[in-house]
């Protein structure tokens, strides 16, 4: 047998198994991340599961291990929930990548099976063990059954021969590969990879093959244990392992013999991983950012290497450098060795632990036109931002760092590449604005919202912050106040909403304004404003217009009156009975003809 098929014949109830067969395998290790988690435990609840073997049983919180976003860190809250009531060991967002806390905490050893919300679960393969990605339900199915079933794929096996060159990392060899065999031709393959120089692979080098095997389409990557991988495993697992090692008669579907000696530094060209070129192809792109770490390229090795571009240099003058070690274990051992202050000596910002920009964790995306370089396993489109990213070695990444543009350790220059000043001359004139016609007088439908002290999270929350069209904004208004959720859905344009005091009190955002511009919202009536909110509402040519006491009028939601902003006149057009609030001041009626501030 081959090494997967090893594997899967010894968690089954089979002595063993071919390719194309379907299988039940039991699962050492069990995880779902905050990426998914919370989905998992909708599952377990949803379908009356409980969890069979809570000591295998796990949380690998990783993709915003800052709980910066606000459904994240939802997420996350609702999975300690689930784990404290089923004695579920949470490895939290002090701890970094799902996947290496499976073999940095002894979840995983040679010749074991585990699965995870997450897609670069075979990066396991660089110990010897099995682990896949599934979906949330495959997830919670292996939580309450322990097994799941598995179609045994085929293998095949590749053979670097010949001796490494010298400049040659891990990350050039899987780019080299990727060049080779592309985004599918591995497609649903269990590949092993051999060779003399293999063997010499460190944990490190092996874990950064391995962990894009998915970019290759392959089922997994996986490697014969050496010594060191034994070791270290044994050394977490706290017990003596045995070595997997595939039958000298197992059968391949197909057999591939490359040639060391030709393998070139590569990097991967913006938007697909496998369109890779020779370095010498992309050397003098201008970059805004670049980016170590992901499960591919944070380990000790890779931050060493960093470490060694970065010593007494400083980051390129407009340049970001973003710096994510793998787990908090690394990072720690990072700051021991002193490469923490290497790094920020330099210039870069080095975060906690976690996946990073990978999963739109909690650092590493760019923006519109931003052309970035990164240690990372993908750079498809909106991936890791709206920019531009490319794929290269970490030696590669902070050498560009430092030169302001892709080069290559040897060829940093004394001076980095500045960015070119733009001239005033070359900005695009702004397009002349058709005039806005402001009435001073209104009519319109009612909501009468009976509240003080609605805040700007309340009208429109922090989570839509990024939204920068008006156009977007209004679905999301009041979304945030209880009882008035579906406000957007019903409101219609001409609308009028009435509130209590200190209405839009909190934070600065011009969205909690906007949002009703965009619905079509005339004017906003409350007792008191907060004061940045009426700034922002005056200076946008929003009417906001503040009364002292309706009761007068004896209005309720949908009843229509009108509202004249110079005079401060409100009459309810139900009972024609009339109220003074007050009128617009000079300044406010100045703004509010002009269509606004600008």
């Amino acid at each position: 047998m081959t090494l997967i098929e090893k594997i899967l014949a010894k968690h089954s109830k089979y002595e063993s198994v071919k390719a194309g067969e379907i299988v039940d395998i039991e699962i050492d290790a069990r995880a779902a991340r905050d990426f998914g988690g919370a989905n998992v435990v909708k599952n377990m609840q949803d379908n009356g599961l409980t969890v069979k073997d809570p000591e295998k049983t796990f949380f690998t919180f990783d993709t915003n291990p800052t709980g910066s976003d606000q459904k994240y860190a939802a997420n996350q809250q609702i999975c300690r929930f689930f784990a404290r009531e089923n004695g579920i060991k949470v490895y939290d967002i002090n701890v970094g990548i799902g996947t290496h806390t499976f073999m940095d905490k002894g979840l995983a050893w040679p010749g074991s099976t585990a699965v995870t919300t997450d897609s670069h679960a075979n990066i396991l393969g660089a110990i010897g063990a099995f682990g896949q990605g599934m979906g949330d339900q495959d997830i919670a199915a292996a939580w309450a059954k322990g097994n799941v079933w598995f179609k045994v794929p085929a293998s095949v096996k590749i053979n670097i021969l010949g001796k490494r060159p010298a400049h040659i990392s891990a990350k050039d060899v899987v780019l080299n590969l990727l060049a080779k065999f592309g985004a599918n031709s591995l497609l649903g393959y269990s590949v092993e990879i051999y060779g003399p120089e293999v063997d010499k692979f460190t944990l490190d080098e092996r874990i950064t093959i391995a962990s894009m095997g998915t970019e290759m389409g392959a089922i997994t990557l996986l490697f014969t244990p050496n010594q060191e991988v034994m070791e270290f495993c044994e050394f977490r697992t706290k017990r003596k392992l045995e070595r997997i090692v595939a039958d000298v008669d197992a059968e391949y579907e197909k057999v591939f013999d490359l040639d060391f000696s030709e393998f070139v530094t590569r990097v991967s060209l913006p938007g697909k991983p496998h369109d890779t070129v020779d370095i010498i192809a992309a050397k003098g792109t201008k970059i805004d950012s670049a980016f170590v770490g992901s499960c591919t390229n944070g380990r000790m090795q890779d931050l060493r290497a960093v470490a060694a571009i970065l010593r007494n240099r400083k980051v390129a003058p407009g340049v970001v450098l973003k710096i994510v070690p793998t787990t908090d274990e690394i990072w720690q051992e990072a700051m021991d060795e002193g490469l923490i202050r290497i790094f920020k000596d330099a210039g870069a910002l080095v975060s906690n632990a976690g996946c990073a920009g990978c999963a739109a964790g909690q650092v590493g995306q760019n923006g519109v036109g931003e052309v970035t370089i990164s240690t990372g396993n993908r750079n498809f489109p909106g991936k890791q931002g709206k920019g531009k990213v490319y794929l290269a070695t970490p030696s590669v990444v902070a050498a560009s760092a430092v030169a302001g543009y892709i080069t290559t350790p040897d060829e940093i220059p004394d001076e980095p590449m500045l960015f070119e000043h733009i001239s005033n001359q070359s900005r695009v004139k702004a397009e002349e604005k058709t005039p806005v016609f402001t009435p001073t007088a209104i009519q319109g439908r009612v909501w009468v919202i009976e509240e003080d002290n609605i805040d700007t999270d309340m009208i429109f929350h922090n989570r839509y912050l990024a939204i920068t069209e008006l156009n977007e904004m209004g679905q999301y208004t009041f979304d945030n106040l209880p009882g008035h959720e579906s406000f957007a859905k019903h409101a219609k344009k001409g609308d009028i909403v009435i509130v209590g005091k200190n209405f839009g009190s909190g934070s600065s955002r011009q969205q909690a304004v906007d949002c009703f511009k965009s619905l079509g919202v005339q004017a906003v009536l409350a007792k008191s404003f907060g004061a940045i909110y009426e700034r922002n509402a005056i200076n946008a040519a929003f009417p906001i217009v503040t009364y002292s006491d309706l009761s007068k009028l004896d209005i309720k939601s949908g009843d229509n009156i009108s509202v004249n902003f110079e005079t401060g006149e409100i009459i309810s057009l139900y009972n024609n009975e009339k109220v003074f609030a007050q009128p617009f001041s000079e300044v406010q009626l100045e703004i509010y003809k002009n269509g606004g501030l600008f």
